[in-house]
């Protein structure tokens, strides 16, 4: 294997798979739009490149493997906006191209279970935003693309833990509502072995195996270090940004046999009891 990467928005999930690959000999350049995030990216064996910024034209040309971690914007794909004639010119010689998209392309199904066969229907501008980007990418002729359709993550820096102990945890209350979730070591796998085995048009859903209520997390999370559980408030008087609510908006229980079945992917943790746990043991 081709051991190169491209990984253009080099962000969390990105930085997960980076830690994977990186003792595996893998030379990976990872792109950020900020100057001060440059030395983190080198630090981990990743070397960094600011972007926008330049033209990433020759990379494309060159690197057989690219992921895209950038999402849209007020304008659409910012890759796409500015380099989809670069993409079009190698995709008959790209070996591997991953798009982490998101499961709000879903929209809300009510608790009910989704999967790759769904249809899609979001329900808030930053799932449409995404099934626009996808079908742009899809659109591409010859572009070897894997699409990975993310649940929320959450991992080192990206959980509960701080929340509950400065007291500004909430258990807000929305009856029937349910989220999926994914932690990121299980993204980086998953993305891994779909390096390892390339299956050009794919589409997974990448969430972990226990759809759950998002006040239940937070209640386990505050037993697990040993503190009160924080109060419950009423979805319909929680005081919340507009963002916040937006993810209320939808509720529905994501399948992830797919991935499963097709790459051998199975979870490190399958459920947010154990993934808190890992990211309790790791901080103490």
């Amino acid at each position: 294997m081709d051991k190169r990467l491209l990984s253009i928005g080099h962000g969390y999930s990105a930085r997960a798979l980076a830690a994977r690959l990186v003792p595996e000999d893998w030379h990976i350049v990872g792109t950020t739009r900020s100057e001060e995030k440059l030395a983190q990216i080198a630090a981990t064996g990743v070397e960094p490149l600011l972007w926008p910024g330049g033209d990433l034209t020759p990379l494309i040309q060159e690197f057989p493997n690219i992921l895209i971690s950038a999402g849209p914007g007020p304008d659409g794909d910012p890759v796409l906006a500015n380099l989809c004639d670069a993409f079009r010119r190698a995709a008959p010689t790209m070996r591997w191209l991953g798009y982490l998209s998101t499961t709000g392309v879903y929209g809300d199904h009510q608790g009910a279970w989704v999967d790759e066969q769904t249809p899609l229907s979001p329900s808030t501008k930053r799932g449409a935003a995404r099934v626009v980007a996808e079908t742009a990418w899809q659109a591409i002729p010859d572009l070897p693309l894997h699409i990975f359709r993310l649940a929320g993550i959450y991992g080192p820096e990206r959980g509960p833990f701080a929340k509950v102990r400065n007291g500004t945890a909430r258990r807000i209350i929305k009856e029937g509502q349910v989220f999926s979730r994914i932690h990121v070591e299980d993204i980086a796998l998953g993305l891994e072995l779909s390096l390892e085995r390339p299956m050009a048009g794919a589409v997974f859903n990448m969430c972990d195996d226990d759809p759950a209520p998002p006040e239940d997390v937070i209640g386990h999370a505050a037993e697990l270090l040993g503190m009160p559980v924080p109060p419950a408030i009423a979805f319909d008087q929680a005081d919340m940004t507009p963002m916040a609510r937006s993810f209320y908006a939808e509720s529905k229980r994501v399948r992830n046999d797919h991935i499963k079945q097709a790459l051998g992917w199975s979870p490190i943790y399958p459920d947010y009891r154990t993934g808190l746990a890992s990211m309790l043991a790791k901080l103490s």
